[in-house]
């Protein structure tokens, strides 16, 4: 499974593993679109979802993304499918939790942002190695920052398309479940999410490296000795 060193860009019949994860994210959209507890609501939280995987599909050409990055974005957006087809709030998982941890919320919600800037952001870091060409540490900041901006701006879109679209259930339809910092708590967990992965990016990169230096090591004496005997 390809990285974001190790990432080419192969022609999208070529490219058996993102075909496979495409069909899956097929079904996933499929699955949940069958009988979803508000159809409209599920439209409205499948907008976005419409136009990242546009953008996705046009921009192939030019970048085709490593095999990791694609199953991340698989596995976050199959968790928001869920949760739009249950509505988050109502989500079954969630209540579960609920009861588990005697919460008077569904934290369901908070699951999926926390996993939004925890899959994600590694894909963003792949855009910024190798579109930005940044190498430096700022790869491990830019993601998480850009984790928080597209947070807040998908707070700012659903508040206005609950506004506009949805106003008699503007509060429903953005989940906040009586809590007025729904928002800010939402963008926080994103935050969290992409520190996690950033740390989690960074330790397994430097053990790998630590290993290459060792390995190195123990081959260059074996090299001199075949070189003198």
């Amino acid at each position: 499974m390809t990285t974001a060193s190790t990432a080419r860009n192969l022609e999208f019949r070529d490219n058996a593993f993102l075909q496979r994860v495409s069909f899956c994210m097929l079904a996933v959209i499929v699955a949940t679109a069958i009988r979803p507890d508000k159809v409209f609501d599920w439209f409205l939280e499948n907008a976005t979802v419409a136009v990242f995987l546009i953008v996705l599909a046009v921009s192939y050409k030019r970048l085709a993304l490593s095999d990791t990055s694609y199953l991340l974005t698989l596995a976050f957006l199959s968790l928001h499918e869920w949760g739009a087809h249950f509505k988050y709030y109502d989500d079954p998982i969630g209540e579960w939790m609920k009861a588990l941890f005697g919460s008077q919320r569904n934290p369901f919600d908070r699951v999926v942002h926390f996993s939004y800037g925890f899959f994600m952001s590694y894909p963003l870091q792949e855009w910024t190695m190798r579109v930005a060409r940044v190498r430096n540490r700022a790869r491990y900041v830019i993601p998480v920052a850009a984790i928080l901006a597209f947070s807040a701006l998908y707070e700012m879109l659903e508040a206005f398309a609950a506004s506009v679209l949805s106003p008699e259930r503007g509060e429903e339809f953005v989940g906040m479940q009586g809590d007025m910092w729904d928002s800010q708590k939402d963008m926080c967990m994103a935050g969290l999410g992409a520190i996690a992965a950033m740390l989690i990016i960074a330790a397994v990169r430097h053990h790998a490296a630590k290993a290459r230096v060792h390995h190195l090591a123990i081959q260059e004496p074996i090299c001199v000795e075949e070189t003198v005997s």
